[in-house]
């Protein structure tokens, strides 16, 4: 091939590509993340990275999310069936953006296979046009649960979330987290209550969920551009900024919903918020691992009731690493039906990439293999592949060596994958049915039996 024809193989901007250890902490993570999903009873599904596109922009749901659409590129040969392939209106296709519209399309599909409420988790990737840059992705990993139901669904739901955010959290060991919660009625009640208009609301929503973002100064002037007066802007600062203890909050909430007794919304968002945090509590999340933040208040419109943001103590300009919150029309809108909904999403790819960064975490070794059995003579082979069977029985992980060189090479390739054990056995060893094995750690030597090998080993990996 000519210089001047090379291919660029470099990866597209935005779409990452793991290196073995990473990709290795990612699966660590994935299975961490669906045990403790599946100890609650949620189980798995997966949807097509196709969807629709009158799917996936049905009644709005495409907000600000810039949607990559999937069109046919034909071989030259083939170019007279560029029409027919070329399908256009509702055969038009995209990759999906997020899970939970696809996952309001598949329960349409399927409605009459499942059982309700349906708890379900994905962990698929998903596609969003957006600018790449440090720690954002055009394709990324989420990993979503949600609960549906048809009609109504039990605030407990809501209470749940939290405690499993909390045992994530806890598992994978990324230190000190807070859950933050709220419940949006509570800020349209307020709204409501100072005055607000109706068609003003749900903007003002989205400017105090900017808060943290751009700074009170800013949101001031924003609130200002939508006509909110300067004393309403006053009493919703300081509203929002409302902080103490659980206990503290939701006495001062109580109170005053008795000093606004015609705030019905404000009203009931109390009263589910303290429902919530009684759930939590009871499941045992941790005081020091949840609070309430008046602040929170997840600009996605959808979002009608509980919401949730967790962020990592001494790290909060990491963002929010798990968000979420219960909504009511936006599963049910291909059935003309209420579904609500609560479900929460962990950006895993955006998070392994902040935290790695940060050094809060580690790569894992680039192989999962424990042990390797060093290759002394090639003669020995059927005696090493039969040791290496063996410990693979006893549930050990094992690289068998199958090229003869030094043993100095040897042991500086399983320390470059991260293997700490080696197993060597020569004539001698074979002849006696023995075995040695090194420790690559302290450079500690021992000779075994064969038959003690996979104890040894066992021993010293604990």
């Amino acid at each position: 091939m000519a210089k001047a024809d090379k291919i660029n193989f470099t990866t597209p901007s935005g779409f990452p590509e793991f290196l073995p250890g990473e990709k290795r902490l990612e699966v660590y993570l994935l299975d961490t993340i669906r045990g403790v999903f599946e100890s609650y009873g949620f189980t798995p599904i997966e949807t097509p990275a196709v969807e629709r596109l009158e799917v996936l922009q049905a009644k709005g749901n495409q907000g600000d999310n810039i949607i990559y659409g999937i069109d046919p590129i034909l071989p030259p040969n083939r170019q007279a069936e560029k029409d027919k392939a070329g399908e256009s209106g509702s055969e038009a296709r995209a990759l999906k953006f997020d899970q939970t519209v696809p996952l309001a399309a598949y329960i349409a599909r399927n409605l009459n296979n499942l059982t309700f409420p349906f708890a379900r988790y994905q962990m698929d990737p998903v596609f969003r046009g957006e600018r790449a840059k440090d720690g954002r992705f055009r394709q990324f990993r989420q990993c979503d649960i949600d609960v549906i139901a048809r009609r109504e669904l039990s605030l407990l739901y809501d209470a749940q979330m939290p405690a499993i955010i909390s045992e994530i959290f806890t598992a994978i060991k990324i230190g000190d987290f807070v859950i933050r919660i709220n419940n949006r009625k509570i800020l349209t009640g307020f709204f409501q209550s100072v005055g607000v208009a109706e068609d003003k609301i749900r903007s003002c929503v989205n400017i105090i969920d900017n808060l943290e973002k751009i700074g009170e100064t800013k949101v001031k002037q924003e609130l200002d551009k939508i006509g909110i007066s300067a004393e309403q802007t006053q009493q919703i600062i300081d509203f929002i900024k409302i902080d103490g203890t659980v206990e503290q909050i939701l006495n001062e909430l109580k109170n005053l919903t008795e000093k606004m007794p015609e705030a019905e919304q404000f009203k009931l968002g109390v009263t589910e918020l303290a429902t919530v945090i009684s759930g939590v509590r009871n499941l045992g999340v941790s005081e020091n691992n949840f609070c309430i933040d008046l602040s929170i208040a997840r600009g996605l419109n959808y979002y009608t009731g509980t919401v949730y943001e967790t962020t990592l103590i001494g790290h909060e300009a990491l963002g929010s690493i798990c968000s979420g919150g219960r909504y009511e029309e936006l599963v049910g809108m291909f059935l003309g039906e209420k579904m609500p909904g609560v479900g929460i999403s962990i950006g895993l790819t955006r998070l392994i990439s902040r935290l790695l960064k940060a050094g809060i975490l580690d790569v894992l070794p680039s192989t999962p293999a424990q042990v390797m059995v060093v290759n002394m003579q090639n003669e020995l082979m059927p005696t090493y592949l039969q040791v290496s069977q063996q410990l693979r029985q006893a549930g050990i992980n094992v690289i068998t060596s199958f090229d003869q060189r030094s043993l100095g090479k040897q042991f500086q390739l399983a320390e470059k994958q991260g293997i700490s054990l080696c197993v060597i056995i020569g004539t001698e060893e074979a002849k006696t049915n023995k075995a040695a094995l090194k420790d690559l750690r302290n450079r500690e030597q021992i000779e075994v039996t064969q038959e003690e090998l996979a104890a040894q080993i066992q021993k010293r990996l604990s």
